[in-house]
């Protein structure tokens, strides 16, 4: 029996489907078994991915990640399988938006887009017929007290990368830029400008903290802005479904609602030490194909990676028209740098506009400190 690990994150979109493909799997290839561990986004995070690719043949991994394996060769590169060149042709033209080109860097790829996510807007159906359109209408629906916005420090920059992103003007254009100071200004007032009008916890929450509370109870019913999990469009899922649909605009001067926020989602990586590529190679392009996406992948509670599966009309009919309906957002997604060292911006950003939203700091101060800290980040790996 030949054994091969993994390790994914501790939702049931991240580890159910992983469990139920690898049983299936299994089934077909009875001298091999796939074994799955599971951790908190958080601990994910703080989990450095060296460890992870010295411990695992499979890392289910975010995009920005790829900057840092690429730069220490920790993970296996997919253009190297040959045997595979047309089934990697085909997911580059079939995934959803930007999902598999996030995993490609520096003419490496590092993953298989086999999850597609970007922040949308969630409501409750059955207590919102008319869901805001743009920022105005969101700032009207929470000050009758029926919003909620997910803003612990992780997507506090996600929102603010979103929001450029939404503008037109995102981070890291040209490179190594972070942002015109006015336009970050300007976001981090919007945000404090929706953010007073929140309740305190918002401050502390994530999106699946968030969606929880909304399918259990019927006072908040909208979020503008969180990563869409199809999970809660399903029934039986929570005890009320959530409808989730394209981003709102953020920008009052605009009428074109959809302009895409950051992507997220996850892609299926092989530990570049990985005694069992071969085997290994075998079961992620089987998992991240159009027939497994279609069909197992999501039945069992994933979110597919996979414009076939998303374009379903049995997958739209079981889920409230999740994937048709946030398309739009999702096709114009913005990706976020790879380099090595983003992720330490991620993570001190983050923390930088949490503080403020909860605080009196002054927009300009802020920007300073954000500007200084991404143009530190590019050599923090040095």
């Amino acid at each position: 029996m030949i054994t091969l690990k993994g390790m994914t994150w501790d939702h049931a979109r991240g580890y159910d489907p992983m469990i139920a493909t690898s049983k299936e799997y299994s089934k077909k290839n009875s001298d091999i078994e796939i074994l799955w561990d599971k951790r908190s986004l958080q601990a994910f995070a703080d989990r450095p991915i060296e460890l992870m690719a010295h411990d695992y043949d499979f890392i289910v991994i975010d995009h920005p990640h790829v900057g840092e394996a690429s730069s220490k060769k920790l993970l296996y590169n997919f253009s190297l399988a040959k045997n595979y060149s047309n089934q990697l042709e085909e997911l580059s033209k079939r995934s959803v938006g930007m999902s598999h080109a996030s995993y490609n860097f520096n003419n490496g790829q590092y993953a298989l887009a086999i999850d597609a996510a970007t922040p949308v807007a969630a409501y409750r159906p059955d207590l919102l017929d008319n869901i805001p359109s743009n920022i105005d209408d969101v700032i009207l629906l929470a000050e009758k007290n029926k919003v909620l916005w997910p803003l612990n420090p992780v997507f506090c920059i996600t929102y603010f990368n979103s929001i450029a992103a939404n503008w037109g003007m995102p981070i890291n254009t040209p490179e190594k830029h972070f942002i015109d100071k006015k336009i970050g200004i300007d976001i981090l007032i919007l945000m404090k400008k929706l953010t007073k009008l929140l309740p305190q916890e918002c401050l502390k929450m994530d999106p699946i903290q968030t969606l929880d509370f909304m399918s259990e109870n019927n006072d908040k019913i909208y979020s503008p802005m969180l990563y869409g999990y199809v999970n809660y469009s399903r029934e039986g899922f929570r005890k009320n479904r959530i409808k989730f649909d394209d981003m709102p605009s953020f920008d009052t001067s605009s009428k074109i609602n959809c302009k895409g926020s950051q992507i997220g989602g996850t892609g299926l990586a092989i530990s570049a030490f990985s005694k069992n590529i071969d085997l290994a190679l075998d079961y992620a392009f089987w998992v991240a194909s159009k027939d497994c996406q279609s069909s197992l992948f999501y039945f069992s509670g994933g979110q597919p990676g996979h414009l076939d599966a998303w374009k379903n009309n049995q997958i739209n009919e079981d889920s409230l028209n999740f994937f048709l309906s946030t398309l739009k957002t999702m096709e114009k997604g913005w990706v976020r740098p790879r380099y090595n060292g983003y992720m330490y911006f991620q993570d001190v950003a983050g923390s930088i506009i949490n503080d403020f939203l909860n605080g009196d700091g002054k927009e300009e101060i802020i920007i300073d400190k954000l500007i200084n800290e991404f143009e530190k980040s590019f050599d923090v790996n040095k």
